[in-house]
């Protein structure tokens, strides 16, 4: 499904983080990540994300109280930006949510690129926009984020997410991906994408 025209939308508040994992996975959906980056500025629709429950949840980096040089940005207050490194090579991005010290955090997977077009095709090196962003490394590459971004303030003028007035046509839920590891935890349906969205990572 294709979402049609974009218009620049309102800038998101610090009250619209301070929920948990779950309901802010739902409320995600459908919202514009901006990058105003020294290349020029490139947004994406929220299409596809995974929903990290904090301490107890196995599938998250913060389980068990696991408080590190890398996870300390997820003790953070909602509205940050959470980037690390998978492979020694690809950034992915996070975005915080809750209170502080509850360390619940939301995982993006795709978007659909709406500005920015044909920057995002010059960093990725292809003209295929469905491909453009459409999985975690991809979709970071595409928007120039890394990890000199970590811990930046979605509340500020750098990097932020916006409400255009879209709702999603429907959402479905599944497993999330690549967390066999983590036992029960594993099977829980905290994976959400933009029903009918040809710019998922892969189908639910």
């Amino acid at each position: 499904m294709e979402m049609g025209n974009f218009t620049r939308g309102q800038k998101l508040s610090r009250d619209f983080y301070l929920c948990d994992g779950l309901e802010a996975a739902g409320k995600l959906l459908g919202k514009i990540l901006v990058n105003d980056s020294p290349e020029g500025l490139t947004a994406g629709r929220i299409v596809e994300l995974e929903a990290y429950m904090g301490e107890n949840d196995r599938g998250c980096h913060a389980y068990g109280g696991r408080r590190t040089t890398r996870t300390e940005i997820m003790y953070a207050e909602g509205g940050h930006a959470y980037v690390y490194l998978i492979y020694g090579m690809y950034c992915c991005m996070n975005i915080i949510v809750n209170r502080e010290n509850i360390p619940h955090c939301i995982f993006l997977r795709a978007l659909e690129p709406v500005e920015g077009i044909e920057l995002m095709k010059r960093r990725r090196g292809t003209d295929n926009l469905r491909q453009l962003c459409s999985g975690p490394g991809r979709l970071c590459i595409a928007m120039g984020i890394d990890k000199s971004l970590y811990g930046e303030d979605l509340c500020g003028e750098c990097l932020w997410l916006e409400d255009d007035g879209f709702v999603p046509p429907g959402i479905i839920r599944g497993r999330r991906v690549n967390i066999d590891y983590a036992g029960e935890d594993a099977e829980r349906d905290w994976r959400f994408a933009v029903r009918g969205s040809h710019y998922i990572s892969s189908k639910i």
